[in-house]
């Protein structure tokens, strides 16, 4: 199976955070199952620095070799995964869980977030 990690998930499970559910950590734990993070997450990560809106344990520059540490891939952004965002529902508001949504749901990917709005999208398979 393939997961996609939404940006609070791959923090979460980095640092060994309790707010990760059980199951999310089982999946990702798993070394028979495929794990990515998006290029988005790194974006929005790098964001939030600048802006003083999140803190890290690590500094920035070492996420890359903790994500291949981990045995995660890299999900680029691709025309289909903005095809797919250029028709997706506003639902939610947020631009860089849309990409990773849209994502999710072109790579036939199942997303590990605990963020209640990717529910209400169709086509999306959602672990929590």
């Amino acid at each position: 199976m393939n997961y996609l990690l939404d940006t609070h998930t791959f923090l979460w499970f980095l640092t060994d955070d309790p707010q990760l559910s059980r199951k999310g950590k089982s999946v990702i734990d798993d070394p028979e199952t495929n794990k990515y993070v998006s290029i988005a997450s790194f974006w929005e990560i790098a964001i939030k620095l600048s802006k003083g809106k999140l803190e890290l344990t690590q500094p920035f520059s070492t996420l890359m070799a903790q994500m291949e540490l981990n045995g995660f891939e890299l999900l680029s952004i691709s025309f289909e995964h903005t095809l797919e965002l250029s028709t997706l529902p506003h639902h939610h508001g947020d631009p860089f869980d849309r990409i990773i949504i849209s994502q999710a749901i072109t790579e036939k990917y199942i997303a590990i977030s605990r963020d209640k709005n990717f529910d209400k999208y169709k086509g999306l398979q959602l672990l929590w």
